[in-house]
């Protein structure tokens, strides 16, 4: 299989835009690919969660073709080139990393991050907390984004004194979100399940765990159990659909602790 440069490769990227090439690909703009976007990344993740070489050199290949494209877009409409992206994130990597670069002397990780950070404020002109704060885009996952935000709150002072004080706002919260559902108040059903959402975040922020890490990791929990509970009422010659709510806890249970 031939090999095909960068500069090629955006070439066949500028063929698939133009006149003569794909009405598809002619018709996408930065909006009508956000979503493009969001699910190469996603599929590139779940290539580096199963350790799979193959699917992820593929996978960084799609998140790459999405760049293009936007770039290109860009360049279209004179705004910018895929070239002014590589070298501006090069100028970035350098200004970002003066440790390497530069004189600058650092310890530790914990150093390269303080460092980062002060750099990045002095980029983007923040002068207080609420700007570093409100600089978190909108568009980040929940978890993510709520995650990023105590952070930045931490840093600012904001913080809990510890575990238990967390566990105690969580029970707090449970129990508001408890009394809105017993008044059947869907409003502050809304509001209070949010809260406990949050907290439970931020209770993972303080015993250093990662909440979409750990939710991802109970949800494919739950899916392998429930296949398990499916084959096992299969070699029983039963339907789930069919079992008493029950029969199906005793099913759980027995795929649970065997």
């Amino acid at each position: 299989m031939a090999g095909y440069t960068f500069e090629e490769f955006m070439d066949i990227i500028r063929k698939l835009r133009s006149k003569e090439g794909c009405p598809w690909d002619r018709e996408q703009t930065h909006g009508s690919l956000k979503n493009c976007l969001i699910e190469e990344c996603y599929e590139t993740i779940e290539a580096i969660n199963n350790e799979d070489s193959e699917n992820l050199c593929e996978e960084l290949g799609d998140v790459l073709l999405q760049v293009a494209l936007h770039s290109v877009i860009a360049e279209e409409a004179g705004e910018f080139t895929i070239e002014e992206v590589v070298s501006a994130e090069a100028e970035k990597m350098i200004r970002r990393h003066p440790h390497v670069f530069g004189d600058a002397v650092v310890e530790d990780s914990e150093g390269v991050i303080q460092s980062w950070e002060e750099i990045k404020q002095e980029e983007k002109n923040t002068s207080s907390a609420i700007d570093d704060l409100l600089r978190v885009p909108k568009a980040l996952p929940a978890n993510i984004r709520a995650e990023k935000i105590q952070k930045k709150a931490a840093k600012a002072g904001l913080d809990f004194e510890g575990v238990p004080q967390v566990f105690d706002m969580v029970k707090e919260e449970l129990e508001k979100l408890s009394e809105a559902v017993k008044m059947g108040d869907k409003g502050q059903m809304d509001e209070k399940f949010g809260d406990v959402m949050f907290l439970i975040v931020n209770l993972s922020r303080v015993l250093q765990l990662n909440a979409e890490n750990s939710l991802t990791n109970a949800t494919n929990k739950f899916i392998n159990r429930f296949v398990d509970v499916f084959a096992l009422a299969e070699s029983r010659g039963q339907n789930l659909c069919e079992l008493p709510p029950t029969s199906l806890e005793e099913l759980w249970r027995e795929v649970k602790y065997r």
